[in-house]
């Protein structure tokens, strides 16, 4: 079958790699149908996530059709259309019981790896280096899905695969950032972020009850989309001082909830970018928090801060005294999304949530290395693009 892999530090390349096996009783087999790009996914082409090798199989949102089923599998059929979650979880540990999916302590068979880097393991994610399982990407024509029954979900009648893709990821990961972060009636909440997976976190917190959320970026596209579809205030932060503004809009006390939805490759303004690109170019550090250091300055006192982007290693010049003293929450997870996206289904198919938006472009595999080059470049105003194997 036909793959996008990756092949170094900013190289991508469609080739062809075997076809999956069920391998295990409780596995499926999934022709693709769609699949999308993430921000996450950049962290691996820039080479700032170990453990990749070439030939990688990368992509871990997608839909698609079941082809194939293990003797162990209950609940799926071939023929059913599915979105499949990125994380994989084996619905029997104690994590996975405790609704802690993306923490499962069977689905990453390579846990030595994170062991050494955190302490612990987390679960697998398809397409996310050896570190994370190791498992084969959702940019190919077909993927095994291991623990079907537990991370395969039914699409409804009536909500088509575009609108369903998200489901896969961005939506269940906003939606915890939100949940998880504590929002609820009256609050005001700050997005660090206006991809996919802030939006989702902004649109969550609506739904969730906040008075108001504010939404910051610099990208014009992805501000205008926060702004007239998921229907909250923007601030581009290039523009003006982002503290001053929330405490402005805030009548000076500062947001309850601070999302931050950027990642390890945070931009900002003025000499901290240049203090941690050199630092990372360096390799004294391997992440740039300014997103994170900004929402902890800019939450009010006793309010929470939730961390939804991606980091992989140490960060430098961290503000403890200020999460510390000001009395705030930290919290963090990758996304449990076996936990969400049921519920997520139903409001998707109820037209609570709208995802259709996000797609800016749309190609084939065969195009899929541009893909990846518009949307981590900024170019042409991608936003999302999705992959289609059989276009």
């Amino acid at each position: 079958m036909k793959a996008l892999v990756w092949e170094g530090v900013n190289k991508l390349a469609v080739e062809r790699v075997p076809d999956p096996e069920i391998r295990n009783d409780q596995d499926v087999i999934v022709k693709v149908t769609a699949s999308t790009t993430c921000g996450s996914d950049l962290h691996l082409i820039g080479g700032y996530v170990p453990a990749m090798r070439a030939g990688d199989v990368i992509g871990h949102e997608f839909v698609g059709e079941v082809v194939e089923v293990g003797p162990g599998v209950r609940h799926r059929q071939v023929g059913e259309r599915v979105v499949v979650c990125s994380f994989v979880g084996c619905g029997r540990c104690w994590y996975c019981a405790n609704d802690l999916w993306s923490l499962c302590d069977n689905s990453n068979t390579n846990a030595g790896i994170t062991q050494a880097m955190w302490g612990y393991e987390p679960g697998a994610v398809f397409g996310y280096s050896h570190a994370m399982g190791g498992l084969r990407g959702s940019h190919a024509e077909y993927v095994r899905v291991p623990f079907a029954d537990y991370g395969a979900f039914p699409i409804p009648e009536g909500v088509d695969e575009t609108s369903a893709l998200f489901a896969s990821d961005s939506v269940p990961t906003g939606w915890m950032g939100a949940d998880l972060g504590g929002v609820g009636p009256g609050d005001v909440v700050a997005v660090w972020g206006c991809g996919a997976v802030g939006q989702m976190a902004a649109r969550a917190a609506v739904l969730l009850g906040a008075e108001k959320v504010i939404a910051i970026d610099r990208i014009p596209e992805r501000l205008a989309m926060a702004r007239d579809v998921i229907g909250v205030e923007t601030i581009d932060y290039t523009t003006t001082d982002v503290g001053a503004e929330l405490r402005e809009r805030t009548g000076g006390r500062g947001p309850d909830v601070c999302v931050e939805a950027v990642g390890m490759e945070a931009h900002t303004t003025g000499p901290e970018q240049l203090y941690d690109q050199a630092k990372t170019r360096l390799r004294m550090q391997t992440d740039r928090p300014a997103a994170v250091r900004e929402a902890i300055y800019a939450c009010r006192k006793g309010g929470s801060v939730f961390v939804l982007g991606v980091f992989g290693g140490v960060v430098d010049k961290f503000p403890l005294g200020a999460l510390m003293n000001k009395g705030l929450t930290l919290r963090a997870a990758q996304m449990h999304g076996q936990r969400y996206i049921p519920m997520l289904l139903d409001r998707i198919a109820k037209g609570e949530i709208s995802t259709r938006h996000l797609v800016t472009h749309e190609m084939p595999l065969d195009e899929a290395p541009r893909a990846y080059d518009l949307f981590k470049n900024k170019k042409d105003g991608c936003v999302r693009a999705v992959i289609r194997p059989a276009a």
